[in-house]
C-alpha cells in the first residue's frame, strides 16, 4: 500500500541525523537550513548542499595545489580558502569541517608546512565523512518520499 513504509525511512532519518549531531560533524544550522525548506522548494537541503560540494571541491583543489611546492606555498592564499571554506561550511552547519578549518588556519599562519599537511589530511578525511553521510542521508529522503507516494529528485550523487 502507498506511503506505508514511510515512517521506517522517517525513523532511519532520525537516527542518522541524531548520529551526526552527537558526533558533532552537524551543528543547529544543519537543522535552520532545513527549516527553509518547504513545498515550494522541496529539493532546497539538497540543492544547497550541492552547491556546498561543488565550491568545496575547487577550495580543497586549490589547497592542495597549494601544498604542493614546499618552497613556494602561498600561506596567505591558503588562508584566504580556509576562510571560504569555514563560512560555508558553518552556513550549512557542517561543524566539524569548521572546526578543522580553524585548526588548518592555525598551522597556515604559522607558516607551518608539515602542520598544514597533516591538517589536509584530516580535513579531507572529515570532508568525505561528511559528504558520505549526508548523500546517505539523502538517498534515505528519497525513499521516505517514494514511500509516501511523492516525486523527488535530489540533486546530490
Amino acid at each position: 500500500m502507498l506511503g506505508m513504509g514511510a515512517g521506517r525511512w522517517e525513523e532511519d532519518m532520525s537516527h542518522l541525523l541524531a548520529l551526526l549531531f552527537h558526533q558533532g560533524v552537524l551543528d543547529e544550522h544543519f537543522m535552520q537550513l532545513q527549516q527553509l525548506q518547504d513545498e515550494s522548494s522541496p529539493n532546497f537541503v539538497s540543492e544547497v548542499i550541492s552547491i556546498y560540494f561543488r565550491e568545496s571541491e575547487k577550495l580543497l583543489r586549490n589547497i592542495r595545489t597549494l601544498l604542493l611546492d614546499r618552497e613556494c606555498t602561498d600561506y596567505r592564499k591558503i588562508g584566504v580558502y580556509l576562510n571560504h571554506l569555514m563560512g560555508s561550511s558553518s552556513s550549512i552547519g557542517a561543524n566539524l569541517v569548521r572546526n578543522v578549518c580553524v585548526a588548518f588556519r592555525a598551522a597556515s599562519e604559522h607558516c607551518n608546512w608539515a602542520g598544514c599537511l597533516r591538517s589536509l589530511a584530516v580535513l579531507e578525511h572529515e570532508y568525505c565523512y561528511l559528504k558520505n553521510k549526508l548523500h546517505e542521508l539523502f538517498q534515505i529522503e528519497q525513499q521516505r518520499v517514494l514511500a509516501a507516494g511523492v516525486r523527488y529528485h535530489p540533486l546530490l550523487q
